[in-house]
């Protein structure tokens, strides 16, 4: 075809604008275009991506679910459920399950617990954790951290988990790993929980179960293939308060979780002795400890600056130095020794600690407290210490403790659990023995001093001696119930004199109920002196007895406050006619 000339074939109706004039319109145009069909181009196939990985999250759901509930269910011989089972695989793989339930072992051969059958061993309310997308084939998951809430573990007792069919099966040991625990394996590095609960149940039926409430736990070194370290922060339940302990803890025991090894520190902060009847005070203690979760051995210290019973209500410090073997399914312990310090005074106590139990009108088991049976002994004590302790603190009354001097006591010591105060409830039955004896009643110390002066034949000293230069020794041995000290050989001896006694004294109110005899060197003249003595020189002979001088049965009682003596001439008379 022949075109005519001047003509452009690539304008239309003649018009010259070219290509210049088509793409400056046009060609912009076409150019949005394809970039619209490029972006739904590649949203399309990002639609198709997320389409394939929420199908490959479907598909690894249940496949993860039930590889987690697989190696748990190996772990622990135990029937596992797990409510729900969520994973992203949006920078990495990160997984959450809620409703985690572990029963105990089976009481059978393998793990058949009927559903609905006994109280889950482990429960927990949910967990999450990361792990990078990388998978190798028969290399296990790395999971640097599992995050816990809400968990639960109720330790039955031993008793309650010994099957000879699970521990150390065989048949267990020669199963064949399946397909998939040869594919997938978990290595985990760090476990974070927070709002836990242990709970150690006992087979004994007179006690109840230990309750640890713990606010935070971290284990790390899970796949070291040694011990876990462990770190934790808990609340002790009777005294109560706060427990901050770390450690190693060994390998699991897998139908038995009280018999895992552990060992650790720990540091006991702000514990209230008001919990326990009787006494009072804000202890803190130190130490360490060792063995497995229901048989442990603890060395430690405890600083109690405030120690008192609260019925008298007067504040010693007491601190102490112990090595004590405890039953973790109950608190009971056994102290081999403690090595304590009221006040000045430093004694020794061994013996046990253990709850008791009764059943209420349900069949119920109900702790009554704390029964309390040591063998107490005190070398060189305070005698002021342990009065202070157990007297009123009225301010009618002086501060100072009624004696003072240097005991030493050996007795055995009960304190049975009741509602009754503290000292109604003591039991004692031992030995004492007291050494330079100073009372701090100037009434009876001047009558102390004037005893001692006139048995020694010296009464015109009397009123020029100093009485606080008089000092006193006693022994006898003593039982003491219900708040009652009774004394049946009570001897207190003093310069020139020795009196044997025999009667009770009551904690409460100071009661003194005693009888016995004086016994003094001098005659009975020598004591009176003077005029008088000499005009009683006759009578010196009916009054010397068995080596005495002078010997007469006396009466002490009143209170400790205002304690009064007598002569009983009554007596006198009837050894005269005997």
């Amino acid at each position: 075809m022949h075109l005519p000339e001047g003509s452009n074939p690539l304008c239309e109706n003649g018009n010259q604008s070219g290509i210049g004039g088509l793409g400056g319109g046009e060609i912009i145009q076409n150019r949005r275009r394809w970039v619209k069909w490029l972006l739904g181009a590649v949203l399309v196939a990002l639609a198709f991506v997320a389409i394939l990985v929420d199908l490959a999250q479907r598909r690894a759901e249940p496949f993860l679910r039930a590889r987690v509930v697989q190696e748990l269910e190996d772990h622990f011989h135990a029937r596992v459920e797990l409510d729900s089972f969520h994973i992203s695989l949006v920078k990495g793989l990160w997984a959450e399950g809620k409703g985690l339930r572990i029963w105990p072992p089976a009481q059978a051969g393998g793990i058949a617990v009927p559903p609905g059958g006994g109280q889950p061993l482990i429960r927990l309310d949910e967990f999450r954790f990361h792990a990078p997308l990388h998978y190798s084939p028969g290399k296990p998951i790395h999971i640097t951290v599992v995050e816990l809430r809400g968990l639960k573990v109720d330790l039955p007792p031993r008793s309650h988990l010994e099957n000879p069919t699970l521990t150390g099966s065989p048949e267990a040991a020669a199963r064949p790993r399946g397909e998939m625990e040869r594919m997938v394996s978990f290595e985990v590095d760090t476990i974070k929980c927070t709002a836990a609960e242990l709970v150690m149940e006992t087979s004994k039926a007179d006690k109840l179960p230990l309750d640890f409430r713990i606010a935070h736990l971290k284990l790390t070194g899970i796949s070291s293939g040694s011990m876990i370290g462990f770190d934790a922060e808990l609340t002790n339940p009777r005294p109560e308060g706060t427990i901050h302990t770390a450690g190693k803890l060994g390998a699991s025991h897998p139908t038995d979780l009280g018999a895992s090894p552990i060992e650790g520190t720990y540091r006991f902060e702000h514990a209230d002795l008001a919990g326990f009847k009787g006494i009072a005070g804000i202890l803190s203690s130190t130490g360490r400890y060792q063995g497995t979760l229901r048989d442990l051995t603890v060395d430690g210290q405890t600083n109690t600056p405030d120690f008192r019973l609260t019925h008298f209500g007067n504040a010693m410090p007491l601190t102490t130095r112990f090595h004590a073997q405890v039953d973790g399914t109950n608190g009971d312990t056994w102290l081999e020794p403690v090595d304590a310090t009221l006040g000045h005074s430093h004694f020794t106590a061994q013996g046990e600690i253990v709850r008791v139990m009764i059943a209420d009108a349900d069949g119920r088991s109900q702790s009554i407290g704390h029964d309390i049976d040591l063998k107490v002994n005190v070398e060189k004590g305070r005698i002021e210490d342990f009065l202070h302790l157990a007297s009123n603190s009225d301010s009618r009354h002086s501060s100072k403790a009624l004696l003072e001097g240097i005991v030493t006591v050996r007795t055995k010591l009960h304190i049975p659990p009741g509602p009754e105060p503290i000292h109604e409830r003591l039991m004692l039955d031992g030995w004492f023995s007291l050494d330079r004896a100073l009372f701090s009643s100037e009434k009876i110390q001047e009558r102390i001093a004037e005893l001692s002066l006139r048995g020694q034949g010296r009464p015109g000293d009397v009123k020029t001696a100093d009485p606080a230069s008089i000092l006193s020794h006693m022994q006898s041995d003593f039982r003491m119930e219900k708040g009652l000290l009774t004394l049946p050989a009570l001897e207190y001896t003093v310069p020139g004199a020795k009196i044997q006694l025999k009667g009770t004294y009551t904690v409460e109110g100071g009661a003194l109920d005693f009888d016995g005899s004086a016994k003094l060197e001098a005659p009975v003249s020598k004591i009176v002196g003077g005029w008088k003595g000499f005009l009683l020189t006759p009578a010196d002979r009916y009054f010397k007895k068995d080596g005495a001088g002078t010997e007469v049965p006396i009466h002490i009682d009143g209170t400790r406050e205002a304690p009064e003596f007598g002569v009983e001439f009554k007596k006198m008379k009837l050894e005269d006619k005997q």
